[in-house]
């Protein structure tokens, strides 16, 4: 066998620093902050290979945190008395975002050895299958879709097309789009709130104690808590503070919301927002607006603000294609998902055809 199992603790080699996220440390924070352990149903068992690859692989027993929805495949299994869970997941825990998968200078070959050993590591881990989430292009192209399935989903992304500033991005806007937006902003204004973007270096102590509890506010409002624990937040503001901005929002000397970045030298990464207070337009202000400005104002090309949302169509977000890679080790639902999967690539690709039809732009941009 040339990939392993290792323990929880393995040290991840350098990841491509053009994506925070996928980084050792930014998964070694996760782990180490109890944000991803077992108790939380990530329990790390990073696939390693001799040539020095590492793979991130959680066992879980539950599909929370993923973003890929798998749910109905769950319940399919329970249906026909089989266990789903636990299942293995290569991915970035509760980061929907597109990145490297597999760290280090990984050829098809090895990816192919993978292949033929998930039937015996799924049954080491007594688990039911393997699952990639959000994978780069290279990467979703080595494996072959006659072995695995290849899930297709959409995101809204905001394209950054050399625009000089904000109000250049809004001049290719139709009249009536760009009109909506401005009154979106001047009703922030009008509410009495002061907007700052803060680099993480800059962040106090007590803006970062404040911003945990927005973020918790967050999930409390739907009747839950958070995924991330308060040191998950204090670790990364000392070790990742470069790579983050936070755009908070004042009512004079009162920060009442805010909304948390990461950056790499071309994209911008929306993740966490919340706000103790219910204020008209602040999270399209806190979440899109600000960070729109931020990355014209330092030449960042996209703006990747998290998972689904239609709302952002209006608001200038261009819909694209992610995807997910899956096998099962039953073969009749790895066949029957299959197939499903399949009938939903065509409902997707229609959603996404019509979503460009309901993009804000004057003709000649859209």
């Amino acid at each position: 066998m040339n990939w392993n199992l290792k323990p929880s603790d393995w040290i991840f080699p350098s990841a491509s620093e053009a994506n925070p996220f996928s980084t050792a440390t930014f998964l070694n924070i996760l782990q180490a902050s109890g944000s991803t352990v077992a108790e939380t149903g990530w329990e790390a068992l990073h696939a390693s290979h001799r040539d020095g690859l590492i793979m991130p692989l959680y066992r879980k027993n539950h599909s929370y945190g993923e973003y890929v929805f798998d749910w109905s495949w769950a319940n399919a299994y329970a249906q026909h008395g089989l266990d789903y869970y636990p299942k293995l997941v290569s991915a970035i825990p509760y980061t929907p975002s597109v990145g490297p998968r597999v760290l280090g200078n990984w050829q098809r070959q090895h990816l192919e050895e993978w292949a033929t050993q998930l039937p015996e590591l799924c049954l080491q881990t007594g688990s039911s299958g393997w699952h990639l989430l959000f994978p780069e292009a290279d990467l979703l192209a080595a494996f072959d879709p006659a072995q695995f399935i290849v899930r297709q989903d959409c995101q809204f992304h905001w394209h950054n097309r050399g625009y000089r500033d904000f109000q250049d991005f809004l001049d290719v806007m139709t009249a009536r789009r760009r009109k909506t937006v401005r009154k979106e902003r001047q009703k922030v204004i009008d509410q009495g709130i002061t907007m700052r973007m803060v680099e993480g270096n800059d962040l106090t102590v007590e803006e970062l104690r404040q911003f945990y509890l927005f973020y918790h506010t967050t999930y409390l409002k739907r009747g839950r808590t958070g995924y991330l624990t308060e040191d998950f937040f204090v670790q990364l503001h000392q070790r990742m503070a470069a790579q983050t901005v936070f755009a908070l929002a004042y009512r004079g000397k009162n920060l009442l919301g805010g909304a948390l970045f990461f950056k790499s030298a071309e994209r911008l990464y929306g993740r966490y927002w919340g706000a103790i207070e219910d204020i008209d337009c602040l999270h399209f202000e806190t979440c899109y607006y600000q960070g729109i400005e931020y990355a014209i104002a330092h030449g960042l090309q996209v703006f990747d603000p998290g998972t689904q949302g239609e709302h952002k169509i209006p608001r200038g977000f261009e819909p694209i294609s992610t995807y997910s890679v899956h096998w099962l080790a039953q073969r009749d639902f790895h066949a029957a998902i299959a197939h499903h999967v399949r009938q939903e690539r065509t409902q997707v690709e229609r959603y996404m055809a019509e979503a460009k039809t309901l993009l804000p732009f004057k003709q000649s941009e859209s």
